[in-house]
């Protein structure tokens, strides 16, 4: 397999939305299936070249660009020949306010961009056409910006927000009681505007942000009964258990599996 990538760190002004930018251009003579586990963010992919295959939990399907929103399992990724596009990476609040959809519409779906927005849709075919890398982050940066500050931008409520904050910030280690309390509102009002905007309910939410980061330390090389203690799981069955659940194989087997598709 052969590629090149390039990142690129969000300006400040899209830091609060946007995780990463990242260029890519692949090739595989042979299939190549990746692994795409459950992470606290959603994905644009803007395709400039051949579909992408997908299986997950909204089915098969093969888009060329689309959105990943949150999801609660695996989703495996496939292709022979070449790949060649732009992915950003989108906080679930990035995705409200930049994609102008709730979090509702996306969760555990891979919408095309024709489904979602005209000027979404026209977005991969104009960045395809610009002569390098660093001509095309500039015309992401710009359109997402562009998009960020439109008048008619929506907003997530401020409590839904901080929220989403807090459950980053701990990796999914703070109480729903203790959420409702820190935005003032009762549990299943917090549950129903959460899951609106965001796509999950606040204690699905907190599930995915601490696998995230027990999937981390696993990749990383530590021992699953260390990630276990420092992730507050109960045990390492319980990893185990959580591992199978949401990524489909159990510590070990996931690392490996990470490591044979990792470019």
């Amino acid at each position: 397999m052969e590629g090149e990538y390039v990142e690129r760190r969000p300006p400040p002004v899209l830091r609060p939305f946007v995780r990463r930018l990242q260029g890519y251009r692949e090739f595989s003579a042979a299939p190549l299936r990746r692994r795409q586990a459950p992470v606290g963010s959603c994905t644009l992919i803007l395709g400039f070249g051949p579909e992408l295959r997908l299986v997950g939990p909204a089915g098969p399907s093969a888009p060329r660009s689309f959105v990943a929103g949150l999801h609660t399992a695996a989703v495996l990724t496939e292709f022979t020949g070449h790949q060649h596009g732009m992915q950003v990476d989108l906080t679930p609040i990035g995705a409200f306010v930049l994609l102008r959809r709730p979090g509702a519409d996306l969760a555990d779906l891979v919408p095309t961009l024709d489904g979602l927005d005209p000027a979404l849709a026209a977005l991969p075919h104009r960045l395809a056409d610009l002569p390098d890398w660093p001509t095309r982050f500039a015309a992401l940066e710009g359109f997402l910006a562009e998009r960020l500050l439109a008048e008619d931008r929506r907003l997530p409520d401020p409590e839904v927000a901080h929220a989403w904050n807090l459950l980053r910030r701990t990796a999914g280690g703070i109480a729903v009681s203790a959420l409702a309390a820190e935005t003032g509102w009762s549990r299943r009002h917090l549950l129903t505007r959460f899951r609106s905007q965001i796509g999950v309910a606040p204690k699905t939410a907190a599930r995915v942000l601490r696998f995230e980061r027990a999937a981390r330390l696993v990749v990383g090389g530590e021992p699953p009964g260390t990630v276990a203690a420092l992730c507050g799981y109960s045990d390492q069955a319980h990893l185990t258990r959580e591992f199978r659940d949401l990524a489909g194989l159990p510590p070990r087997a996931f690392v490996q599996d990470v490591t044979a598709g990792s470019p």
